[in-house]
């Protein structure tokens, strides 16, 4: 993987402050500890708003995480393509044939660590379903999934807990689903 930021000793450091400050500050607190594993991969619900991207970087800086996510790879064009790709982006074209998921399996493989974080809804818009890659993900992994979250009516946000999937995907959704039940995300409306 590339060097990203959580990889820059004074301003890891300096993220940690700032974020611990500017969550105090606006009133959020930091609930659960984010797995202490070389590898997982880390969805995040509910996803509503434009506003969870700077937030969960906050959570991610105050609970000392390093995480890699996948955008759009329009987001990663222009003077902006380093720096998303040094807040960790990885980019993802989704009109390409090629698989998403062999290719994440493949970086968690060669990877000696490797945290990867997936909105499990895909989109800020409202969806009957989730989509399913960060589970094909962690079980060609092999690894756990960790359920973080933003709760804007409570001001929490942290990771509610690891779960293993089985490989029976009818059996394990509404499990991971049942652990948002009560988060409440930015715009509801949306959930």
């Amino acid at each position: 993987m590339h060097y990203t930021i959580f990889d820059t000793p004074v301003l890891r450091t300096l993220c940690r402050w700032f974020s611990v400050a500017m969550l105090k500050l606006l009133g959020w607190k930091l609930e659960g500890d984010f797995p202490k594993l070389d590898k997982y991969v880390l969805i995040g619900a509910p996803h509503t708003s434009n506003w969870d991207f700077p937030f969960t970087l906050m959570f991610c800086f105050a609970g000392g995480a390093k995480l890699y996510w996948m955008g759009k790879h329009t987001l990663f064009s222009g003077p902006f393509g380093p720096v998303m790709r040094w807040l960790g982006g990885v980019p993802v074209d989704r009109r390409q044939k090629n698989s998403l998921v062999e290719q994440m399996v493949m970086v968690f493989q060669q990877s000696q660590s490797f945290v990867l974080a997936v909105p499990p809804e895909g989109t800020r818009a409202k969806v009957g379903e989730w989509k399913t890659g960060f589970y094909h993900i962690a079980c060609g992994a092999r690894v756990p999934i960790a359920m973080a979250y933003l709760d804007y009516r409570k001001k929490h946000g942290g990771v509610l807990g690891l779960y293993q999937p089985s490989g029976d995907i009818a059996l394990d959704m509404p499990k991971i689903r049942h652990f948002y039940r009560d988060v409440v995300g930015k715009n509801p409306h949306n959930q």
